[in-house]
């Protein structure tokens, strides 16, 4: 082959590549490293070719003690390829430990920055982002260790802190127990081990499976579905059910509060009362007449009562007037002190929560909302909702939205995150998938417990954190 054919082959190659659709360019591989923490936790980066200087630290959810922990950089792999495509290093731990983990996702969080600092310099900006128990990791990591982050999104998140977060888990079942199984003895806190934790999670299941029989047990259950603010359509395998069609919401509500009894407030308990050296919630001084009467779905117990020709108000009696539960103050003390906040942000956090989530109730939102006013930051913390049924049920753009709007925040020192505004932001990430943003406000959280003010929910006789 002579010269001349070398040259006109060459020019023929590089008119061939310069002609092909930005599709059909294969954008450089983004460089993966993957390691082992001195704590025994791994982690995992993603690091662009033509990064954009930006590093998204990712804390991913709850994970049961025996399921498999990998580290992980991102909330979905579709999130995450389009992230890298577009410039972002994306890295995450797996945390040392499983379960409520908070005292080795932190450090480890932590190190794995520090190891992405080491190997590729410091990044222009640095941002915090998790969902669901991965979003009070993220919480954590905001309040307190500021200078380390530009922001954080907090994606359905555990915002209400540990503390809150059990006692509301303690409601539900406190009510089961007492208007169904009241002579049963069923234990609902002070595991020994997680055997006893399942048996005590079987014999209350199976009283509420009885009870889904009979038009009583149905208002029943929904009254304590009621009080952790479960909704009537949290699952999108279930049917949807009409604004007055309150046996079809009870029934969606009996799946969930089903699963509440099997794994939160039973074996996801005992770990963390493991941890905690003891047990950290209590419903002594708690006003259930109260509490029922401010949930989102009270207009749902009310006429199932009607229906099923109870009185309420003798239920509401007897829950009040029963033997309650006591927390131990020391467990209370380290729960709060790992995991409950100030609010006390000093930069700017985003969080997005889903309306029909029958696991972390979008309620959680307005107990962070109250804490960051009492701390005097309330101008830093913006909420979005999606109108969604389910835990996390962020599509991809909406959750690509949801970064643009806080690094739009960042860039600006103001908030944009108007429904429309989200929606349309989601719409340039990718037009083709419908956003569901809406103008939405939560109800209140049911027993709110936070470090930026006295606590009106501490357990009588327990020390203030």
């Amino acid at each position: 082959m002579n010269s001349r054919t070398l040259v006109l082959l060459a020019a023929a190659l590089v008119t061939t590549l310069t002609t092909l659709s930005p599709s059909a360019q294969a954008a450089a591989p983004a460089e993966r490293v993957e390691g082992t923490l001195p704590s025994g936790a791994t982690y995992l980066m993603d690091m662009p070719a033509d990064w954009n200087g930006t590093v998204l630290l990712f804390s991913h959810g709850y994970r049961t003690v025996g399921d498999p922990n990998p580290a992980q950089n991102a909330p979905t792999p579709d999130v995450q390829q389009r992230l890298v495509d577009a410039g972002y290093a994306l890295i995450g731990s797996s945390y040392a430990s499983s379960g409520w983990a908070v005292t080795d996702a932190v450090p480890d969080q932590l190190a794995t920055l520090d190891v992405f600092t080491r190997r590729f310099g410091e990044a222009r900006r640095t941002i915090a982002w998790g969902r669901s128990y991965g979003g009070l990791v993220t919480t954590a990591l905001a309040e307190r260790h500021a200078d380390r982050f530009d922001g954080s999104l907090s994606m359905c998140g555990l915002v209400q802190g540990g503390v809150a977060n059990w006692n509301s888990t303690l409601d539900p079942v406190f009510a089961l127990r007492t208007l169904l199984a009241p002579d049963s003895g069923i234990q609902l806190t002070g595991f020994a081990d997680q055997a006893a934790a399942k048996s005590a999670a079987s014999a209350l299941s199976a009283k509420v499976t009885d009870a889904q029989r009979t038009p009583e047990g149905r208002a029943r259950i929904a009254l304590a579905a009621a009080l952790h603010n479960i909704p009537g359509y949290s699952d999108a395998a279930q049917p949807v059910p009409g604004p007055t069609d309150w046996d079809t919401q009870q029934a969606n509500q009996y799946a969930a509060v089903t699963g509440l009894i099997l794994s939160p407030a039973s074996v996801r308990r005992q770990e963390a009362e493991s941890r905690a050296g003891g047990n950290f919630s209590w419903n002594t001084g708690v006003d259930y007449t109260r509490m029922l009467r401010e949930s989102s779905v009270y207009k749902e117990v009310t006429e199932l009562y009607k229906k099923a020709g109870l009185s309420l108000r003798d239920d509401l009696k007897t829950l009040n007037k029963a033997p309650r539960i006591s927390a131990d103050p020391a467990a209370v003390k380290w729960m709060s002190r790992t995991s409950s906040f100030t609010g006390r942000l000093t930069d700017p956090q985003l969080n997005i929560h889903t309306t029909g989530d029958g696991l972390v109730p979008v309620q959680v939102e307005s107990a962070y909302r109250r804490a960051a006013n009492a701390a005097g930051a309330g101008k830093l913390l913006s909420q979005a909702y999606v109108d969604a049924p389910g835990h996390c049920t962020f599509n991809t753009p909406e959750t690509i939205a949801a970064l643009h709007t806080l690094e739009h925040r960042l860039d600006t020192g103001r908030w944009d995150t108007s429904a429309s505004v989200l929606n349309s932001r989601a719409a340039q990430a990718d037009s083709a998938t419908p956003s569901r943003y809406v103008t939405y406000r939560p109800t209140q959280y049911p027993r709110p417990y936070d470090l930026a003010r006295n606590h009106a929910s501490t357990p009588p006789g327990a020390a203030r954190p």
